[in-house]
């Protein structure tokens, strides 16, 4: 299926590709140095397959080259913007392996000329699309070349529905699907992964809301266009159209014209000095099973971003994560200077316990 979908979906306009896989970094004495994105001194990737029979989760990081007037309209800085995503795949791995080839180059290649013909494309979804306004994509919709250049949520926004509009080809599409969350100061996700700040202090800051139909500002962008799917099953989970969990997501081609859109919620935050320590990126295999807290607190004190992943990997899979479980560390300025407490450390152990016990039961 991989070698099917990078063969068929190829991006239809050309562009030179500019990412790569390094940073390049100043270093006192021997001028410019490549810092490779793939250290596990630099960012801690672990996953596993649980017990599922297959994975489909998986993930990417490259470094992108941006238009630094586009940068600065969005966080008012130039800079450079270092790509990460995890890919939260569902009903199959065709659409989670095909974020991780292609999205980051979508994401740098988009151009504003392209948004109409994309949007007339978003319009003949029928449904739910026949009365979307164009969201964040709206100013370029009528005069793309008199209107400012885009800004990262714009961007973001063209590349997550384009995913969609190459996709459309693709009867697997129809059916499998996968969340995804981004990060280059600005996070653009849709889905239920989870992306977590954790300060110097030891606190965790939340930048990712999950995509659920239930969730506030899902049940009234939902009820609105489309009034009311929503069916919960006896064991209190809800489900749109009775079959899914996320209603934000790329793929599931099937339900978009019901609501489910891939329109990504994009946060900005300027990372300024050394108060924040690490960001964390998991999949729902985790965070369903860890509170955010937690999270952040079994990656404090890690010799190297690596081990943290590996933490937090084990520790749900101790406390019996069946999913497919993806966890990826980055190291910020403050990496190294956590400061406070352990708040959750009684939880864990007492959790872990417990956990223990419930498997010597199910062996009697």
């Amino acid at each position: 299926m991989l070698s099917c979908l990078s063969r068929t979906h190829r991006v239809p306009f050309v562009w030179k590709k500019s990412y790569h896989d390094y940073v390049r970094a100043f270093s006192p004495g021997s001028g410019i140095v490549r810092v490779p994105l793939a250290s596990p001194k630099v960012i801690g990737v672990v996953n596993s397959r649980g017990t599922r029979s297959h994975q489909e989760d998986f993930y990417s990081f490259v470094t992108l080259s941006l238009d630094p007037e586009e940068l600065r309209l969005s966080v008012k800085k130039a800079h450079g913007a270092v790509f990460i995503g995890i890919y939260d795949g569902h009903g199959g791995s065709g659409v989670s392996q095909y974020l991780r080839q292609e999205l980051h180059g979508l994401v740098e290649s988009v151009n504003k000329s392209h948004i109409p013909e994309l949007y007339a494309w978003i319009q003949e979804i029928g449904g739910y699309f026949k009365r979307f306004k164009g969201g964040a994509l709206a100013p370029w919709i009528s005069n793309p070349e008199t209107a400012p250049p885009l800004d990262l949520e714009a961007r973001m926004a063209q590349a997550f529905f384009e995913v969609d509009r190459h996709l459309s080809a693709d009867n697997m599409a129809q059916s499998c699907g996968a969340t995804a969350s981004k990060l280059a100061l600005t996070v653009a996700h849709c889905g239920d992964t989870r992306v977590l700040l954790c300060s110097t202090d030891g606190k965790v800051h939340p930048m990712t809301e999950n995509h659920h139909a239930d969730a506030r500002v899902e049940a009234i962008r939902l009820r609105r266009m489309m009034g009311s799917s929503l069916i919960t099953d006896s064991f209190g989970e809800s489900r749109w159209m009775g079959a899914l969990a996320n209603t934000r997501c790329l793929g599931d081609l099937r339900y978009k014209r019901f609501g489910v859109t891939p329109e990504p919620e994009v946060r900005t935050k300027l990372l300024e000095g050394s108060k924040w320590a690490y960001l964390v990126l998991v999949s729902d295999g985790i965070s369903s099973i860890l509170s955010d807290s937690e999270i952040v607190d079994l990656a404090r004190n890690a010799p190297d971003p690596k081990t943290a992943a590996n933490r937090i990997l084990s520790f749900a899979e101790e406390l019996g994560a069946e999913d497919n479980v993806t966890a990826i560390v980055v190291p910020l300025a403050g990496w190294g200077k956590i400061q406070g407490p352990d708040s959750t450390r009684e939880l864990r152990e007492y959790r872990r316990l417990q956990a223990v016990g419930s498997e010597r039961q199910r062996r009697m």
